[in-house]
């Protein structure tokens, strides 16, 4: 898994790739967490527009992005979900705590 970020103007955007599944849960964290503490962002948005699946891990993954952002105060946005992650964070009911961004592919 290839994890690209950048930061604009207090906004994060970190791209994921791939597969979000047990084996990368931890790594996807792990880095997401790393650049929430180095930038402070305002806003992360989590680019999931090349992710090729993903199983309840990838849950856990936006819980904790989630709680993070919530430390700093900021708001985390999930963008670009593919069909398939978003019916796994349909079925969890993610939207009711985290902010799906308006044009991402339902």
């Amino acid at each position: 898994m290839n994890i690209t970020s950048f930061l604009q103007d207090k906004q994060l955007t970190v791209a994921l790739t791939g597969d979000i599944d047990h084996h990368r849960a931890k790594e996807i964290v792990r880095v997401i967490g790393d650049k929430i503490d180095l930038y402070l962002p305002l806003t992360c948005i989590l680019d999931f527009s090349d992710v090729t699946f993903m199983d309840s891990s990838g849950i856990a993954v936006v819980i904790y992005a989630l709680r993070k952002m919530r430390e700093l105060e900021g708001r985390l946005l999930l963008d670009n979900l593919p069909p398939q992650p978003m019916r796994v964070l349909r079925t969890a009911g993610i939207e009711k705590i985290a902010e799906i961004r308006e044009g991402s592919t339902l």
